[in-house]
């Protein structure tokens, strides 16, 4: 079996149609009107990618600090609109050792990157740390019970997107599901020039009362878990757990 390549967030190739293929929608929405209801003004955007939310936050006044791994999409976040207003950090959950702010963001799925558990709780023990009293992290998974990978395949994921570089086809493919880990690939079809790019990536699927058992030991009480982006609460046939949790 394939082993991960995460090639979608290193490849300046990659990284350079990110944001034809993930603009901002009804999730970006959902986390700017939570950022104003519960009252943050310092932010840590965790997994912060090509920085489309965090300079969207910035633009509104919000105090952002966006942490990622990769350089490459780092780079193209410090040139966005508002990204001179942004603490941009290369690293991880590490990187917020002596910070203190009001909410910690994970969007776009990136809780479902820390596969081993040792890290899931190391990252949750950063931000216990870094946040202030009565500060929230808000994150969102993907509802193993619905099992989204069952689409991934062509037929099924296909779409087709005008970028800069011309139309580009982009879909995924399954490769193995073992226990509640998928390896699955990428796959970004340039029509013009009949290019493929592929990127083989691996999340995680844990369980609402897995991750409420995760954060309550970690110091937090979970407030609300909703389960789509139009505020409905979840349900076991939701597609979405999106956590609101507080450090206690």
């Amino acid at each position: 079996m394939k082993k991960p390549t995460y090639t979608e967030f290193s490849d300046p190739r990659f990284v350079a149609l990110y944001d034809n293929l993930n603009a901002l929608g009804a999730d970006s929405d959902f986390f700017c009107e939570k950022v104003k209801e519960l009252e943050a003004q310092t932010i840590i955007d965790l997994g912060c990618g090509t920085g489309l939310l965090t300079t969207k936050l910035a633009e509104q006044g919000y105090e952002m600090i966006g942490i990622e791994p990769s350089d490459a999409m780092l780079e193209v976040a410090r040139h966005k609109p508002y990204g001179e207003k942004v603490k941009w950090i290369i690293g991880s959950s590490e990187q917020m050792k002596g910070l203190q702010v009001d909410m910690i963001l994970m969007t776009s799925h990136v809780a479902q990157f820390f596969l081993e558990n040792d890290e899931w709780n190391t990252m949750l023990k950063n931000s216990h740390d870094a946040l202030k009293p009565g500060g929230y992290i808000v994150f969102d998974a993907r509802n193993p019970l619905t099992k989204p990978w069952e689409k991934w395949t062509r037929e099924t994921s296909s779409k087709k997107l005008e970028t800069p570089n011309g139309e580009v086809e982009m879909w995924y493919q399954l490769l193995e599901v073992k226990e509640n880990r998928v390896v699955y690939e990428i796959h970004y079809f340039f029509t013009k020039t009949n290019e493929e790019l592929i990127s083989v990536n691996e999340l995680i699927y844990r369980s609402q009362e897995e991750i409420t058992n995760y954060l309550l030991d970690a110091g937090f009480i979970v407030e609300k878990i909703y389960g789509d982006w139009d505020g409905s609460l979840a349900t076991e046939t939701s597609p979405e757990m999106i956590f609101i949790a507080r450090k206690i």
